[in-house]
């Protein structure tokens, strides 16, 4: 009862109903597709909820959807991504935990150009299929400058995925390596996440029950996905997802231009 009562301290139930459906539908994608949880809660919760409320209730499902990710590979397939992408992993966690405590100091429609304009930029980037390379000789580099990019955005908005994804294959990382390191990189920042927001004051008593509650449909979806992944075209599935975030996106920046 907790629960409920703390969020209908925050949000009227139709919002509350809502941000139950925008998680399981979430769920739903990561379960099928393996990508695309962070963005779709973020831009469809800060439609109806103060930004700081939606990055709050999306902080616990994304650490058990990432936890369930890597529980997939063994512990010792784990380690070796570690060893290999330390550096990136390092900076990754640390911009995180360094940036999320500005949260709460930017403006409501400041924080809607700053969750929109990623979504958008980055789905159009993978709509678009467009691919960069990077040299071997430039690869350390490439790992501190793309992960405290990657790291930062994941500190604001709560989604380091995309940078991760486009860093894997700039550097041609083979197909099954990228979703190991990409379960590691999500689990790892995940909870640098957790820690950073207990810090900023985004999760607090009163907004982790919202984020608890969300628990339930983030863990449906995704077994939901599970078990309909192989019945789905992923390359379809995937198109109309980027289409749809593409959209919410767009619609996120117009309110932080227009208010």
């Amino acid at each position: 009862m907790l629960v409920f009562f703390d969020a209908f301290s925050l949000m009227p139930l139709w919002a509350l109903l809502a941000a139950i459906a925008v998680t399981l539908v979430a769920g739903f994608v990561k379960g099928a597709i393996g990508f695309a949880m962070p963005l779709i809660m973020i831009s469809g919760l800060s439609l109806f909820l103060d930004p700081v409320i939606a990055i709050s209730g999306i902080i616990l499902p994304i650490v058990l959807s990432n936890f369930l990710q890597v529980a997939r590979f063994g512990k010792d397939e784990a380690m070796i991504a570690v060893k290999e992408y330390w550096r990136y992993i390092l900076i990754v966690c640390l911009m995180i935990l360094i940036v999320a405590q500005f949260v709460m100091a930017i403006p409501t429609q400041t924080f809607y150009l700053i969750l929109g304009i990623p979504v958008v930029v980055l789905s159009v980037i993978q709509l678009l299929g467009v691919t960069f390379h990077i040299p071997t000789h430039h690869r350390r580099l490439s790992e501190w400058v793309i992960g405290t990019f990657a790291g930062a955005l994941g500190g604001l908005t709560g989604t380091w995925g995309p940078p991760t994804v486009l860093y894997l294959i700039a550097l041609q990382t083979p197909k099954a390596k990228q979703i190991l390191v990409q379960g590691v990189v999500y689990g790892l920042g995940s909870v640098s996440l957790l820690a950073g927001h207990l810090k900023s004051g985004v999760l607090t008593l009163e907004t982790a029950p919202f984020s608890a509650l969300l628990l339930i449909p983030a863990f449906l979806g995704m077994h939901m996905g599970f078990r309909f992944s192989d019945r789905l075209d992923p390359a379809l599935f995937k198109r109309i997802t980027l289409i749809v975030l593409i959209l919410a996106g767009a619609n996120l920046v117009r309110r932080g231009v227009m208010g």
